[in-house]
């Protein structure tokens, strides 16, 4: 069990995702808070073997496979369970020719950031370091003089509701060649050289989308939500290791006619992203202190609107020579894109969660597939 003490060192660093949460209750004003005890109760660590499963019968499908969501620990737990469910929990699984390491992070606690800074400590720390060559920054900020603990409407019953299976999910890859034209075709008809590899890729993806939703009105509004990251944003800056939530959602939406037309998707989705100042941040943080609402991916992912997650600026093969990165059955739902670094540099891998006949009529897509690498 050298992983489970492995682990611990690192976590040594951020103290708090050995806590619970403590939720207290205002029955006068119907409002609650909520904050972590740092009482040692430790992150869950699991050791499990698939002696029947090798690697490629993970990698070698585009499709997911469903044993995937198994590799996962915490499958189902809500963000408030962690009143009583550990924060952190780490799954290693022994395949009959490799490793499987599936982390589960309660996002109440930290975001994607700082999610994978934990995950490349441990991978230095068990690469033989003493210590993370970047250690997390835990003071605490909030802004525009707002003063903790933040009241918020919570109760339990609230947060019930009928667990929906997973959407069917599929992988996309596409190769830094194809991103690169891409970009360059993208920015030539905008005008501009400040569309990103992501931003043309996501509008490439939103676009070919909708074009294989047959039963679509040209006059049907469509979105696509982003986390668009805060930390550098702010001035000052927050520090590049902050450990927290450091991101805001921000969106771009317009009718399903106007997008298919083409050309300026991506320009908008730059242009939402870069309205994000400091003065934008600062004021989207106090209107949420002011009234509360918790984001809820079921209410805003599906055929029509489309929510990413995650970023291939993300360092996800701390431990080495990259094999594959899959992600587990949280926060699944239509609509729902993970983003990862694809394995070779510069390439960006996609992983989409809608139902199966839009996911097969992508994959017949010749205009789609044709930037896809299989």
């Amino acid at each position: 069990m050298g992983s489970a003490r492995i682990i611990s060192s690192s976590l040594v660093q951020a103290q708090d995702k050995n806590g619970r949460f403590i939720i207290t209750t205002n029955n006068e004003y119907k409002t609650s808070t909520c904050h972590i005890l740092c009482n040692n109760q430790g992150a869950l660590f699991v050791h499990a073997i698939a002696d029947n499963t090798t690697v490629k019968d993970i990698l070698q499908s585009n499709h997911v496979p469903s044993l995937v969501r198994s590799f996962f620990p915490l499958n189902g737990v809500k963000n408030h369970e962690g009143t009583l469910k550990p924060l952190l929990a780490v799954q290693v699984t022994e395949l009959v020719d490799g490793f499987f390491i599936g982390c589960t992070l309660n996002h109440a606690v930290a975001d994607g950031k700082s999610f994978w800074h934990l995950v490349n400590s441990w991978a230095e720390i068990s690469r033989g370091r003493n210590k993370p060559s970047k250690l997390p920054s835990l003071e605490r900020v909030f802004l525009n003089g707002v003063e903790p603990p933040i009241q918020f409407h919570f109760t339990k019953e609230s947060e019930l509701e009928e667990q929906q299976p997973s959407p069917p999910e599929r992988f996309f890859n596409f190769t830094k060649e194809k991103i690169s034209q891409l970009k360059a075709k993208v920015n030539d008809e905008a005008g501009t050289v400040k569309i990103s590899s992501l931003q043309v890729v996501l509008a490439y993806l939103w676009r070919s989308v909708i074009r294989c939703m047959r039963d679509c009105d040209p006059q049907e509004e469509v979105s696509y939500l982003f986390a668009v990251g805060a930390r550098p944003r702010l001035v000052p800056p927050l520090p590049e290791d902050y450990f927290g939530n450091a991101a805001v959602i921000g969106g771009v939406t317009m009718t399903a006619e106007k997008l298919l037309e083409g050309g300026k998707c991506a320009f908008d989705m730059n242009k939402m992203i870069a309205s994000y100042t400091d003065e934008k941040v600062r004021s989207h943080c106090a209107s949420w202190v002011r009234d509360p609402i918790f984001f809820k991916l079921r209410s805003v992912a599906n055929y029509n609107s489309l929510v990413t997650s995650s970023s291939p600026r993300f360092d996800v093969y701390g431990w080495g020579k990259p094999v594959g990165v899959r992600s587990g059955g949280a926060n699944k739902h239509n609509g729902k894109i993970s983003v990862f670094a694809g394995v070779e540099e510069g390439s960006i891998d996609i992983e989409v969660s809608l139902p199966f006949e839009i996911l097969e009529a992508l994959e017949n897509d010749p205009e789609f597939m044709d930037a896809v690498s299989n």
